[in-house]
């Protein structure tokens, strides 16, 4: 088999855009604006639904993978990039999911589902730093910069420098 199954490669790729709106969101667009603004709001509610959609989206994924037949391991001559390799990839899945779970408790401690989505008219806290898994929530989406980073660079090495035609088994078509 020289392809992972297309739902997982559907996730993958739903799942590296989502992951990359919502790290640009909460950098950019959510710590730029001031928690008193009327539009953080409808800016924590698009990044609080997106994180909510790569949690699950995320845990489909790593299920499916768990229980779907692979391809064979990528095996690039040296031992220790094939370990880092698979190590990379579940820190990928271990971090994404922890990232979610940070932004879930802070949201759950600053009261963010019903402000965010019940209407409530109480106003957002002053500042979501007060929040301890708020702290962690920025520290995880840095590590998930870097490792998204890293594995884009590996994708290209493979692809570009060693041309072996690794990037194919994320990619759309025949199985076999």
């Amino acid at each position: 088999m020289k392809r992972y199954h297309s739902f997982l490669i559907t996730l993958h790729w739903l799942l590296a855009v989502l992951i990359l709106m919502g790290l640009t969101m909460g950098a950019n667009v959510l710590s730029s604006t001031p928690n008193d603004v009327p539009e953080k709001l409808l800016y924590l509610r698009i990044h609080m639904s997106m994180g909510m959609l790569i949690l699950v989206l995320m845990v489909i994924r790593l299920t499916v993978r768990v229980f779907s037949e692979k391809p064979v391991a990528a095996d690039i001559g040296h031992s220790f990039l094939n370990k880092l390799g698979v190590a990379t990839h579940y820190l990928l899945y271990l971090v994404t999911i922890l990232l979610a779970a940070s932004g879930l408790a802070t949201a759950n401690l600053a009261g963010l589902p019903e402000i965010v989505f019940g209407g409530s008219a109480a106003p957002l806290p002053a500042t979501f730093d007060a929040f301890p898994p708020r702290i962690a929530h920025g520290l995880l989406a840095v590590v998930l910069l870097i490792l998204v980073a890293g594995h884009v660079m590996a994708s290209l090495y493979h692809q570009f420098v060693r041309k072996d035609g690794l990037f194919s088994r994320m990619w759309f078509g025949p199985r076999t």
